[in-house]
């Protein structure tokens, strides 16, 4: 029998799954918030050099009484090009001709300047500490930002690639545990990092257990829900990032230090990781003692591993057990006992079935007998390339331009490239709205469940491939669009942006209920770390592909949205999933 009538006997849509959902759905609401974390704890504050006049008190003792702080910051710092006090330079000797109102300061040399030689002075009046004051990240060193955020995308791709594989080999349950433990681990860790190559190279580690989180815990959703609730429950999945972001927005909000803002978003995985190991005792009706494997592994309770992936690779009597314990937690105790029953009698495999266990290929896992990918697989496998151009297309699309001159940060904003998921990115598209960036995080998210919530109500009636499609091509439009509108135009292009952010998380969620539906059991992790390392990859390549505006300001544009739209277009070459079972074999997927 196939594995969607083993779930409709044990409940394919019941209790079990309700409390999968929210034991799975709560880590990824934290999980975005490590994605987010440097839109502020890498906030460029207000900055200046620092000088004697101003903060030495012993030079500050020996100036004239009646000359106040003003005066004092105008003959000791020149001003910079956004008429302020310039935040890279200051004078070399106190400029005390400046005074003179008849004097400015237009003409000064750089010979009269030196660099910022003392260090910073930093406005900490919205954020009380920041990774660039803790270690100068402004001016010559601004550009460690960027590198510290590709080393946090490089992080997710190799992580990525890993966790797929082992998840394919090892089991979704198994990495995803070490996932969280990674996570609490290493996230605690970034706290305390004394120096800046050591938080670069802690927060690579936490985007490697970010990948494994995403991965397995959309996976383990999908092989456990029935063909007509999939869509459903990977929408849900996907509104955790959304709920995220507003999560994010008020945590940072109430925490200001970026020191205990990190240890606050990381604390959560220990418990994560806690009821993720936790065998329930043997009192609770749906307990059922599991005799532990070499590994362990079967010995591990609260939540369940795929029983998709269990039948399919051999490791029958751990899914029966598995199977037989959602049918206790369904109310359906007396199917998981008939289960047994069947096995015992050698009926519940009958010949011919879907979930018959699948013996180790001779070739590649991505080979058939005949050594050859089949057309159809041939075919899926460009199902993840789609998300490649759109992190960093919208990077480009939205961000308002090229970097920051040094001492033109305006302060208080998100770090440039401060990007790791599908909605993230657009936090800087839409500053014509506003400054406060606590505020535009929560726009960001409410936006993204509202467009969560059409995806609910539009997916299992639209079809998979038709919304992909749409959703890529209204991207890529949005994209092209923005090199049409004038600048001075700001409502036209925030509302672009809106819209352009609105198919951006269409098309993420899409592609992620997508990608599972499309390939078989036995690779769908390595499927969908796949699409996880096609998504990074346009995220690192996105700030080089910024370069070419130095060409042309609209080139970048028209490479990224075409790209979309192509993408889009090519959305069509894919089968139809919706409402079909999940395939468990490559002639599965054949057939």
């Amino acid at each position: 029998m196939a594995f969607s009538e083993l779930l409709d006997r044990v409940g394919a849509l019941g209790r079990f799954q309700v409390l999968q959902m929210v034991a799975l759905v709560v880590p990824i609401m934290w999980l975005t918030t490590q994605n987010l974390v440097e839109n502020f704890s890498a906030a460029v504050p207000s900055h200046r050099c620092w000088v004697p006049l101003l903060d030495n008190g012993t030079a500050q003792a020996s100036t004239p009484g009646t000359l106040g702080p003003e005066a004092l910051l105008t003959v000791s710092i020149p001003p910079g090009p956004n008429h302020g006090p310039h935040q890279c330079r200051r004078f070399r000797h106190p400029q005390w001709q400046l005074l003179d109102p008849n004097i400015t300061a237009t003409n000064w040399s750089e010979a009269a300047t030196e660099p910022c030689v003392d260090g910073w002075v930093y406005d900490l009046s919205t954020f009380t500490s920041t990774i660039v004051a803790e270690w100068d990240l402004v001016c010559d060193s601004q550009a460690l930002r960027p590198i510290a955020q590709s080393i946090y995308l490089a992080g997710i791709l190799v992580g990525a690639a890993v966790c797929g594989q082992a998840s394919d080999r090892l089991g979704r349950r198994l990495v995803l545990t070490w996932s969280y433990l990674q996570m609490a681990v290493w996230g605690t860790a970034v706290a305390f990092a004394p120096t800046f190559p050591v938080y670069c190279l802690f927060r690579f580690l936490v985007a490697f257990a970010v990948a494994g989180i995403m991965m397995n815990t959309a996976t383990l959703l999908m092989e456990w829900t029935s063909a007509q609730a999939r869509g459903s429950a990977m929408t849900l999945n996907a509104m955790g990032f959304s709920f995220g972001q507003v999560l994010m927005a008020a945590v940072a909000y109430g925490v200001r230090d970026w020191v205990l803002l990190q240890l606050v978003i990381s604390a959560p995985f220990f418990l994560c990781f806690v009821y993720s190991w936790w065998v329930p005792p043997p009192s609770l009706p749906w307990r059922r003692p599991c005799p532990p494997s070499a590994l362990g592994a079967e010995g591990w309770g609260w939540l369940a591993e795929s029983a998709r992936w269990l039948l399919i690779t051999g490791r029958l009597q751990w899914g029966l057990r598995e199977l037989q314990r959602v049918a206790a937690i369904n109310g359906k105790r007396a199917a998981g006992d008939a289960l047994t029953i069947e096995v015992r009698r050698g009926r519940a495999f009958p010949q011919g079935s879907t979930l018959k266990p699948s013996p180790a290929p001779a070739q590649g896992p991505w080979e058939t007998d005949r050594g050859l990918q089949p057309p159809r697989m041939r075919a899926c496998l460009v199902s993840p390339v789609p998300t490649v151009p759109l992190p960093a297309g919208l990077a480009v699309s939205y961000a308002g331009g090229p970097e920051c001159e040094p001492g033109s940060c305006q302060p208080g904003h998100p770090a440039p490239h401060a990007w790791t998921g599908p909605p993230d990115l657009c936090l800087r598209s839409v500053l014509a709205l506003g400054s406060n960036v606590f505020l535009l995080q929560v726009f960001i998210g409410v936006v993204d469940i509202l467009v969560k919530i059409g995806i609910l109500l539009l997916l299992n009636r639209v079809g998979r491939r038709p919304m992909q499609a749409v959703s890529l091509m209204l991207t890529g439009l949005c994209i092209l669009a923005n090199m049409l509108v004038p600048h001075e135009m700001g409502t036209l292009r925030s509302a672009l942006a809106v819209l352009g952010l609105g198919g951006l998380g269409a098309a993420f969620t899409c592609i992620t209920i997508y990608t599972g539906e499309l390939f078989p059991t036995v690779l769908r992790m390595t499927a969908v770390g796949l699409g996880q390392m096609a998504a990074r990859g346009g995220a690192i390549l996105g700030p080089m592909v910024r370069l070419l505006a130095v060409q042309s300001p609209s080139l970048p544009l028209l490479l990224y949205g075409a790209a979309s739209v192509l993408s889009g277009l090519a959305t069509f070459l894919l089968p139809e999933t919706q409402g079909l079972p999940l395939p468990d074999t490559i002639q599965d997927v054949q057939s």
